[in-house]
């Protein structure tokens, strides 16, 4: 059984934690169980709903410490108790912590609300990047799963599905539509990665078998 790790920020609803905590245990993500996830405060509602869907959580609140370092250290410590095969972030708002990411060298995942490299980097997430798009006067935008480096949004990209953007879209409208999308797609390439399918040749993610 692969073992897959999530992480969540403090507002995070918990929407793609949960399709993926769902996703296995109905086998669509084959031999494999979500065994923790891992968030920046107790309140977070994904805890409130991982811990409802009986999945083990844990706190570690970057707040609690005055330097960026000591703050990977303790989330390091946690993540090695749970001995994670895949991290995937889920609402994790933060840059996870360069000893994480050099720790865990292709295996992490995240996915972002936008047609990366477009309206992504720091501070650009929810509802801030459907606005963007809908200003840019793009016509179709979509989601990214892209294996995390020590950027915001700079990671090598897994998958990416497309979706139109329409003349009366407001930001919310565009994220209840993206929403179920980000599902499916979070969920396929946590599947091709658990089953191995998954290669970097440069900078490019192939998909092999």
């Amino acid at each position: 059984m692969k073992r897959i790790v999530i992480l969540v920020s403090g507002p995070s609803r918990g929407s793609n934690m949960r399709a993926i905590i769902e996703a296995c245990r109905e086998g669509r993500i084959p031999d494999s169980e979500v065994v923790a996830v891992i968030g920046a405060r107790e309140d977070a509602p994904a805890l409130q709903h991982a811990h409802a869907l009986g999945v083990p959580t844990a706190v570690v609140n970057p707040n609690e410490f005055p330097e960026p370092d000591m703050y990977g250290d303790a989330l390091m410590w946690v993540l090695q108790k749970a001995q994670p095969d895949l991290i995937c972030l889920a609402g994790y708002m933060r840059l996870l912590p360069k000893q994480i990411v050099q720790a865990y060298p292709l295996q992490i995942l995240n996915i972002h609300p936008a047609l990366l490299p477009l309206f992504g980097g720091k501070g650009m997430y929810g509802l801030k990047v459907h606005q963007a798009v809908i200003e840019s006067g793009m016509k179709v935008t979509g989601c990214t799963v892209h294996f995390v480096d020590e950027q915001y949004d700079t990671g090598p990209i897994v998958l990416q599905r497309c979706i139109p953007v329409m003349d009366d879209d407001t930001p919310e409208t565009l994220a209840a539509r993206l929403l179920p999308v980000e599902h499916e797609t979070y969920i396929e390439a946590v599947r091709l990665f658990v089953e191995g399918r998954l290669r970097l040749e440069g900078k490019r993610v192939k998909v092999v078998g």
